[in-house]
């Protein structure tokens, strides 16, 4: 018995021993691992002078963590660790003590026993002291046994002397956890409906050049089409690229695909999103959004680099989805080697497989269980209280299961969130704990990462999102779905030159899309805001696309750029209407991008390489020449932000209004954002400064983004830099320049004002800071439709500028004839422009 007794010792010992052995071994391998991936950062951060202000903090962290490691690597090979209880073998144990006590040579000597009683003692009397004057105090001392690390045992095994150490016992954790997450997500993969699928989808793809693909929202065709091609060898020729119409999506697949592919982000795996660019010369599986594609192509017209080319989500129909899929229909005549996968989670794949010469359709079924639908007795009269009240039933009253809201835009999901977190707080412990997560595209990525993160136990988890959820993202346990009705949609009317984000009825195909969320892992609900009526008579059968609604400017710049020029035969999926096609022509040759033969000019090359719309990138360009351009580049960042940087609290209105005050500059709008970014940027981009004056801190350090870019590529284009923050006139010349075709005269009511392009009434809108002062001439960056029309970023202008600066749309007889001397109603239209 003893020796059975005895063997087993000696296995189980082996066993630890081996353990300890293959941990050693993982740190080493980790550590150069660690090694190696901080002197590739160090390299790319030397080279690459674009890494943004994250990447750099993240490079940093990691050679911090290199150092720490090293430090305690070479703390391990010197001593097997950093304390040692001395025994009762120990020979020399009073040597040991005067060792660590030397008396002063005056002291007698202290034995370690009696400093610990004399301590104890000290205590005692503290506490004692306490009891009498009846003060209370929370420190460590009140929890001696927790805090006093003199008391704590130190322990060790009986194997070999070995001591536990929690570094090891904190590594060995993350193993087990990281190989667990391993064969979790291998599990995931087999379980998606698309794996059954794949040798015969690799098949497909290697026979056809051009195939459309038809899969249902989560069949996986997002993260695990582009991981079969690289294993079939496609990467062996270029790169993948797979579109997506938004940033959040393209983001947050290919985070989900590094994780997949055991690969860090940024390597083997990327994505391309304006402002942040994850990519590097050995990505072979890149994500970006479809305008990010569409400008590579502005560069690199062939596409040289990518071997296969996937547009994801097709049937969204974006605007540069729809101009992309025109361009590659002509690019795989001219390369044999690409291949093209069109992907689509509705049932209108027919339609793109007629539009690319009857390529074939490869369906995917989902994996759809039964969604029970309700619609309302009759129509709401606000979507947005009422969808709040449903969140709350469904939490109170159904089984677990968590809840998917669709609202329209970010201030509808700000204000529900805030009014269900405060709810909430009221209910208290009378209810189960309810988890607010917000999804829309101009949400920092962490928060949006939240919305993915497991729900814990005993919770309920709400995602209140926008259409972005619709098909591009899928959220884990949705069961219960609230569909508001509605979507936002951009729309132009070329007539009148106006363009206005409008929330509109969303479209059934829309409808159908989100109900099915609640579907996805199990039988779910979903519960429409309007009544069966409405969703056969007054939602529409699809969504109009994009192309159909905007203003054609930006497009007529981009072909141009391309060497398109018939653009009226140009081949695309459904043709936009011919008036506004025109005026987009008109807009161009008005600011002078293309000559009178419709040829692309230098100014208009110029245009086509910033990422604005045509009436912005002009200002940069004339700002050059007026000597203002960094002030010129501030405001043109700040007004792509303006719709949401200013605050104004229900219970602060006053506070803010006064705030915002100070910025107001009496020449108009684009100056006081001028104004707000000074400051900003004297308060060094500071958060607090945000808070204090009512601005919105992730608004203005969007603005920064953008402000960044731009003068980069100002910089790229030969640009010189310039600046003369004092001369408003200058800085308002050259925004003029821009925003020629927007100006308007006040009219003898001295309330509304008259486009001179026109001849629309229009009036200023409310937030403005001219509202009150209603100069003679403005100018505005845009027409909005709401009560009425109404004039954004406005600024002061004298009217003489007008055929100073565009002589070909404003002829000097035209504006004498305006009146400029004639008598306005009294108080109203002082002109007053820089003291003249």
């Amino acid at each position: 018995m003893p020796p059975k007794r005895e063997a087993t010792d000696d296995l189980s010992s082996l066993r630890q021993k081996s353990r300890y052995d293959y941990l050693a071994k993982r740190e080493e391998v980790k550590l150069a691992e660690l090694r190696q991936q901080v002197q590739e950062e160090a390299e790319e951060e030397r080279t690459n002078p674009t890494l943004s202000k994250r990447e750099l903090e993240q490079f940093a962290r990691n050679r911090t963590t290199l150092q720490l490691a090293e430090d305690r690597a070479r703390i391990d090979q010197t001593s097997s660790s950093g304390f040692f209880i001395p025994d009762s073998q120990f020979d020399d144990k009073a040597e040991l003590l005067h060792k660590k006590h030397i008396p002063g040579p005056n002291l007698p000597h202290t034995s370690e026993f009696q400093q610990w009683e004399d301590d104890q003692i000290s205590r005692s009397l503290a506490k004692n002291r306490h009891a009498r004057t009846g003060t209370t105090r929370e420190a460590e001392d009140d929890y001696e046994f927790v805090f006093d690390t003199t008391t704590a045992p130190q322990w060790t095994s009986d194997s070999d002397g070995q001591i536990l150490d929690p570094e090891k016992q904190r590594l060995q954790t993350q193993l087990d956890e990281a190989e667990l997450k391993i064969k979790t997500i291998d599990e995931t993969r087999r379980a998606l409906p698309i794996f059954k699928y794949k040798e015969e989808l690799i098949a497909a793809i290697r026979d056809h050049q051009i195939l459309i693909i038809s899969a249902e929202t989560a069949s996986g065709k997002s993260t695990q089409i582009p991981q079969y091609l690289k294993e079939a060898g496609y990467t062996a020729q270029g790169c993948i690229a797979c579109t997506q119409p938004r940033r959040v999506a393209a983001m947050s697949v290919a985070k989900r695909v590094s994780e997949e592919c055991h690969v860090r982000l940024g390597r083997d795996v990327g994505y391309t999103v304006r402002f942040d660019d994850r990519s590097g010369p050995d990505t072979v599986i890149k994500y970006l959004t479809d305008g990010m594609l569409l400008r590579e192509m502005t560069h690199d017209v062939t596409l040289s680099r990518y071997s296969v080319i996937i547009l994801d989500e097709a049937h969204e129909r974006s605007l540069s989805t729809d101009i992309l899929a025109a361009l590659l229909k002509d690019l795989v005549t001219v390369r044999s080697d690409l291949r093209l996968i069109i992907s689509s989670a509705t049932l209108d794949a027919k339609k793109f497989s007629s539009y690319f010469r009857d390529a074939p359709v490869f369906s995917v079924p989902g994996r759809r269980f039964n969604v029970q639908k309700y619609f309302t007795a009759q129509p709401e009269a606000n979507y947005l209280t009422s969808s709040i009240s449903t969140a709350y039933q469904i939490h109170l009253s159904q089984d677990k299961g968590d809840i998917l809201l669709f609202l329209t835009g970010e201030e509808e999901i700000e204000a529900a969130a805030t009014s269900i977190e405060e709810t909430a707080r009221k209910i208290g412990n009378r209810a189960q704990e309810l988890q607010v997560r917000k999804l829309y595209g101009a949400l920092p990525a962490d928060e949006q990462a939240k919305c993915f993160e497991p729900t814990p136990p005993g919770c309920r988890k709400l995602v209140i999102a926008t259409n972005i959820a619709e098909t591009s993202l899928t959220v884990d346990g949705i069961r219960y779905v609230i569909d508001c009705g509605y979507t936002k949609e951009n729309q132009y009317n070329p007539r009148t030159g106006m363009e206005a984000l409008c929330v509109v009825p969303a479209s059934r195909a829309s409808v159908n899309q989100r109900a099915g969320r609640a579907g996805r892992q199990s039988d779910g609900m979903a519960f429409f805001l309007f009544s069966k009526h409405s969703y056969w008579n007054e939602l529409p059968e699809n969504t109009v696309p994009e192309i159909m609604r905007v203003n054609m400017a930006s497009v007529c710049l981009t072909l141009k750029s391309l060497g398109i020029n018939d653009l009226l035969n140009f081949d695309l999926m459904d043709k936009p209407p011919p008036e506004a096609l025109a005026q987009g022509l008109e807009l161009c040759y008005t600011l002078g991008a293309l000559n009178q033969e419709g040829q692309l000019t230098k100014v208009g090359r110029s245009m086509s390489v910033l990422p604005l719309e045509p009436m912005s990138a002009r200002v940069l360009l004339a700002a050059e020449k007026f000597g203002v351009l960094d002030e010129c580049i501030t405001i043109i960042a700040m007004v792509s932000e303006s719709a949401s940087l200013f605050m104004r609290p229900k219970d602060k209105k006053v506070h803010a209004d006064a705030a915002h005050k100070r910025f107001a500059a009496k020449e108009g709008d684009m100056l006081t954002y001028l104004n707000v970014w000074r400051e900003f940027e004297d308060s060094e981009y500071s958060n607090l400064w945000c808070k204090e004056n009512f601005i919105q801190y992730r608004t203005i350090n969007r603005a920064r983004d953008v402000r960044t870019q731009l003068e980069s590529l100002c910089e790229r284009i030969g640009l010189e830099p310039s600046s003369n923050p004092t001369d408003h006139i200058a800085i308002r010349k050259a925004l003029l320049s821009g925003f020629l075709p927007n100006a308007a005269r006040l009219q003898r009511d001295g309330q509304s004002y008259r486009t001179l392009k026109n001849g629309l009434t229009v009036y200023i809108h409310p937030s403005s800071g001219l509202m009150e002062a209603r100069p003679r001439f403005v100018v505005y960056s845009e027409l909005v439709l709401t009560s009425k029309e109404y004039m954004r970023n406005v600024f002061e202008i004298d009217g003489q500028w007008l055929s100073e600066i565009g002589p070909m749309l404003y002829k000097q007889s035209d504006i004498e004839k305006l009146g400029l001397e004639k008598k306005m109603p009294k108080g109203q239209g002082k002109v007053g422009i820089d003291g003249q």
